[in-house]
């Protein structure tokens, strides 16, 4: 069985911890279920908030330049407790909307932070009412933070999906597999009902497709695990993907 990533204990590291920060701001309970926010949507309309949009160890004041989240061009800057650091920026407290300008904002800012720092990426959305609220989170979260950020130091996680043509993989098998051939060919030959026929290629096709893709999937993971520390297998989305994992 395939390793779990230390991506994944990273969300879940980010999870623990932000819970008891958002239960901090007294948000209704409604509101805070929606995971977008940690403040009530009825705060002052100048009512300002610290977006969080990663972790990462430095014990030293960072800023990377005002390309953030909102419209206001707010600098993008950090906040710490002892050698770790939230980077963040002002943004009026509020539902934020997951707007593809908003959504590309919170990747492009994690993007920037990435290329000289491991970071530990917060969920989209995530905001904070005050800076005491961010220090709170990275004490609660110290060791499961600096664990995590120790173990991805110098590495990245890759994703792969991997898709196959079924029909061209369907002709393949009935080309190869005398049963299925033989199947196909009595169905094309019959005069009379074909039904069960057909029901016993079908099952026949199925099982053959499982049993390649299962193939497949295993002769590529052979040879990535050499070059990787840890892996995840996801569940493939559709007929056509025979492979969605996740490097480190």
């Amino acid at each position: 069985m395939a390793k779990k990533t230390t991506r994944t204990r990273a969300r879940r590291a980010v999870k623990r911890a932000v819970r008891p920060a958002r239960t901090m701001t007294k948000a209704p309970r409604e509101k805070a279920a929606s995971r977008r926010t940690v403040e009530s949507q009825s705060a002052p309309d100048n009512a300002r908030g610290k977006y969080v949009y990663c972790v990462i160890q430095s014990a030293d004041p960072l800023r990377f330049g005002a390309a953030g989240i909102g419209d206001n061009g707010s600098e993008i800057h950090t906040v710490h407790y002892r050698d770790l650091a939230a980077v963040v920026s002002d943004v009026p407290l509020g539902i934020l909307d997951s707007t593809r300008e908003n959504v590309l904002a919170h990747e492009r800012v994690n993007e920037i932070v990435m290329r000289d720092h491991t970071v530990i990426p917060m969920s989209f959305g995530t905001i904070f009412k005050t800076r005491d609220d961010i220090v709170q989170l990275l004490r609660s979260a110290y060791d499961a933070f600096g664990d995590v950020l120790s173990k991805m130091r110098d590495k990245m996680e890759f994703g792969l999906k991997v898709l196959w043509d079924r029909d061209s993989i369907v002709k393949d098998i009935e080309d190869e597999d005398e049963g299925i051939h033989r199947l196909k060919n009595e169905i094309a030959l019959q005069k009379g009902s074909t039904y069960f026929a057909r029901m016993q290629y079908g099952r026949a096709i199925d099982a053959a497709l499982q049993s390649r893709s299962e193939r497949y999937g295993s002769e590529i993971l052979d040879r990535l695990r050499d070059v990787a520390v840890a892996s995840r297998i996801n569940k493939p989305i559709g007929d056509k993907m025979i492979m969605n994992a996740a490097f480190l």
